[in-house]
This record gives C-alpha cells, structure tokens and sequence, in this order.
C-alpha cells in the first residue's frame, strides 16, 4: 500500500563515485531528507521544480528539475511490482522510500559543496520546500574483527 508522495534529496558523493566506478553504492551511502509534506493520491503526471545550492543565505547554484511518471522511463506502477515482488519486501510493519531521481546535478557543473551549505528542493503540487543543510561528521576508526 503506498501511503503518498514527498520531495526528498538523496545526497550522493560523485567524488567518491568518480574515484572507481565500483564505488557506486558506497557513494550512496549517506543520510537522506524527506520533506515537510506528504501527497496522498495520485501525482500529477509532470512535476517540475527547482534545486538549489545556498552557501551563506545566497544562491551559489540553481536549476530546474522534471519528475513525475511523464518524465521517467518506467512507471510508478511497474517500479512498484518489480520492488514488491520479492517476499523480503512485503513485511508487514516495513516502509519503503523510492527515489525517482532528476538528471539536475551540482556536481556536474562543478558546485564542490561543502559543511553548512543548504540543499533546497521546492516543486509543485507541494507548497513547502525541502531544506537540508550539510553536515561532515568526523571520521571514526572502528575496529572491526573478521571471523
């Protein structure tokens, strides 16, 4: 049962991804925001928005964005089946959050983020936008034993 739709921002480190491209998934590997709203029904088929980069309260980047099932290869449906086919995925008590994705990158127009820059995603139907600040936590050595 899907509860609704929300904006959110999964942060993926491309310099990390670039290092080897095996290192994908370790690229993912970071907290994600979900934003302030939930939709409930159906999405409109075309979403459009805008990110942002804000570094001191200014605008450092920005560009706009499509989602939506118009704008993506497969649809929600489809996507949905194939997740939940796999009995592991219908526990009952589980949530699941599906990213869809844009091709809007900072990165790739050469924006170097960095501790204390906002992420800002705002996109209609939703009247509140997503803000999420970064935050490096500091690298921790834990030891670790192999059996």
């Amino acid at each position: 049962m899907r509860l609704g739709f929300a904006l959110a921002n999964e942060f993926s480190d491309h310099v990390t991804e670039r290092g080897n491209y095996l290192w994908l998934a370790h690229s993912k590997l970071r907290p994600a925001a979900l934003g302030p709203e939930l939709w409930l029904g159906a999405l409109p088929p075309d979403v459009r928005g805008t990110s942002r980069v804000l570094r001191d309260g200014a605008v450092l980047w920005e560009k706009p964005f499509l989602s939506g099932e118009a704008n993506m290869s497969h649809s929600i449906a489809n996507l949905e089946r194939h997740h939940f086919k796999y009995a592991l995925f219908r526990r009952p008590g589980d949530v699941h959050v599906h990213f869809f994705g844009t091709a809007t990158l900072s990165f790739s127009d050469g924006i170097a983020t960095r501790p204390g820059d906002v992420f800002e995603i705002a996109a209609a139907p939703f009247t509140l936008p997503l803000r999420n600040p970064l935050a490096v936590a500091p690298a921790a050595d834990i030891p670790m034993r192999v059996l």
